[in-house]
């Protein structure tokens, strides 16, 4: 759980995450430099620009606690991390990025005791941040890529809402869609299928336009825990596949998680659907 100490904390997390919305949109404009990594995913210039205004920002910020960030892993195993840390995207959908779609993120999730805290998730190209809210809560608001979190306009708070009898929303993968989803959603009965790429899926469950969102193939805890934050504050959860909570360990094998789904209402989770 968020402390009152964090309050200040959430602003000056969102402005570095502001800046490096900014890198990665003057780095579009010009050339992504697209190269493959070893698991076959692509990387650009765009997601080392974000990484590293993100990992110089937050060191200056929070010294001593430990970021851990998906290049940066990539290329070299993370020292010790303890009760405390920070785990982040530079570029969630990468592969939207490249293709032209504006539908890419940039996730920064606090952790603490197992749990994400604190949650930014930014969609640079749509100038939209979505994030846990000073003094509770989640919120979502409009900021120009660069600008201090001062500068928001359009700010609301945002809520999850109660699981309907009839006409479900599903968000869904573009890229990572399974026949185990599949199945999934067909037990819900007649579901309308919102489909997008990156963490955007999570913020749709939080702000209430979609009920649901099920991911059954393992991720990673950098894709989820900024999200999950944001989604907890509004009102919902997030489960692992057999519905047991999601918990974020640094020890894991790969900083991976089992797949998840989160649900707008807790509720529904043990409903039977």
């Amino acid at each position: 759980m968020s402390s009152r100490s964090d309050f200040p904390l959430i602003d000056e997390l969102t402005t570095i995450v502001s800046r490096a919305a900014a890198a990665i949109l003057t780095v579009r404009a010009r050339a992504l430099n697209t190269r493959t990594k070893a698991d076959q995913s692509p990387v650009t210039a765009a997601d080392d620009a974000s990484e590293a205004i993100i990992i110089d920002g937050v060191m200056r910020l929070l010294p001593g606690v430990p970021v851990i960030s998906e290049e940066a892993h990539a290329r070299a195993a993370s020292g010790p991390v303890g009760n405390e840390f920070i785990l982040v995207d530079p570029v969630d959908g990468t592969r939207e990025l490249v293709a032209g779609r504006d539908e890419f993120t940039i996730n920064l999730g606090l952790v603490r005791a197992d749990l994400p805290v604190l949650g930014i998730v930014a969609a640079p190209a749509l100038g939209m941040v979505w994030r846990t809210a000073p003094g509770g809560g989640a919120q979502r608001f409009r900021l120009t890529p660069g600008a201090a979190a001062e500068a928001a306009t359009d700010v609301a708070a945002i809520h999850t809402r109660a699981m309907p009898k009839a006409g479900i929303v599903a968000a869904v993968s573009r890229s990572h869609f399974d026949p185990a989803t599949d199945a999934f959603l067909a037990r819900l009965g007649d579901v309308q299928r919102l489909a997008s790429g990156s963490a955007i899926k999570l913020c749709r469950v939080a702000e209430g336009s979609a009920d649901v969102y099920p991911r059954l193939a393992p991720t990673h805890q950098w894709d989820v825990a900024a999200g999950h934050a944001i989604l907890a504050a509004a009102g919902g959860s997030v489960t692992t596949p057999d519905r047991k909570p999601l918990t974020y360990q640094p020890n894991s094998e790969g900083l991976r998680v089992p797949g998840f789904i989160a649900w707008g209402d807790p509720a529904a989770v043990n409903a039977g659907r």
